[in-house]
């Protein structure tokens, strides 16, 4: 599995990357912003891309929908994340393209493999 990851947080990119490389995820790349995520879906391809739902100044829900209407990102699983209570957000996560929400607190392969219904 191939992922990118979009978060805004500098150590929360590094300490996510870390931990999926160790469980066999291969992260592609990553990226602070809603630019750099749509140039690094295009040119990466990845089978799955998480986005933090608060990218700074910026919306990852809105995010997600611009990447579910690119060739590259519609053809990608998109993971919604974020430190929030998945309460929060759980109607607009629901009504948008991404395939569900996982807490930043129990990401991992496994759990992105649960939400897509694949295994190890």
């Amino acid at each position: 599995m191939r992922c990118l990851i979009v978060d805004d947080s500098p150590g929360f990119l590094a300490a996510a990357r870390r931990l999926l490389e160790r469980e066999g995820v291969t992260v592609a790349g990553v990226a602070r912003g809603g630019a750099e995520a749509l140039r690094s879906v295009d040119e990466l391809r990845p089978d799955v891309v998480l986005v933090d739902i608060d990218l700074g100044g910026e919306s990852g829900l809105d995010l997600v929908g611009r990447l579910a209407r690119t060739d590259a990102g519609g053809s990608s699983h998109i993971i919604v994340i974020s430190t929030h209570a998945e309460e929060d957000y759980r109607d607009v996560i629901a009504e948008g393209p991404a395939v569900g929400f996982l807490p930043k607190a129990i990401l991992s392969a496994r759990a992105i493999q649960g939400l897509l219904g694949t295994t190890g």
